[in-house]
């Protein structure tokens, strides 16, 4: 199993303000994250419409060791505050080109959970 480590993301939405967050991931998932677009939704207000591309910037690692950060996780949860990215990426479908969330897609084929039903 892959080691856990505690990130934080840090992502500037101008004058609107910021998007902060405290989580725990492996560096795979990190890497797998970076430049993967994700929608945040109106989380900055009405209107606010956050999304876009995670940047490499926007994510860092914290200096904890994964033990204890292992221990604390199972307490917390990986969420420790904030928003987590890796909650709000989107996949798009090869087949009918729509952008959905992670729990309505099938990363394996590249296809919504919708388009894999009429696929089979």
């Amino acid at each position: 199993m892959d080691k856990k480590y505690l990130w934080k993301f840090d992502a500037d939405c101008g004058r609107q303000g910021s998007l902060e967050g405290l989580f725990v991931a492996t560096k795979q998932e990190v890497k797998d994250t970076i430049g993967k677009y994700a929608y945040f939704g109106e989380v900055l207000g009405k209107h606010s419409e956050v999304c876009g591309n995670i940047e490499k910037k926007e994510i860092n690692k914290v200096d904890l060791d994964s033990e204890t950060v292992e221990k604390v996780s199972k307490i917390l949860g990986d969420t420790w505050s904030g928003f987590n990215p890796l909650h709000y990426i989107h996949y798009k479908c090869i087949e009918c080109g729509c952008s959905y969330h992670e729990d309505e897609f099938v990363k394996e084929k590249n296809l919504c959970e919708y388009c894999a039903k009429e696929s089979r």
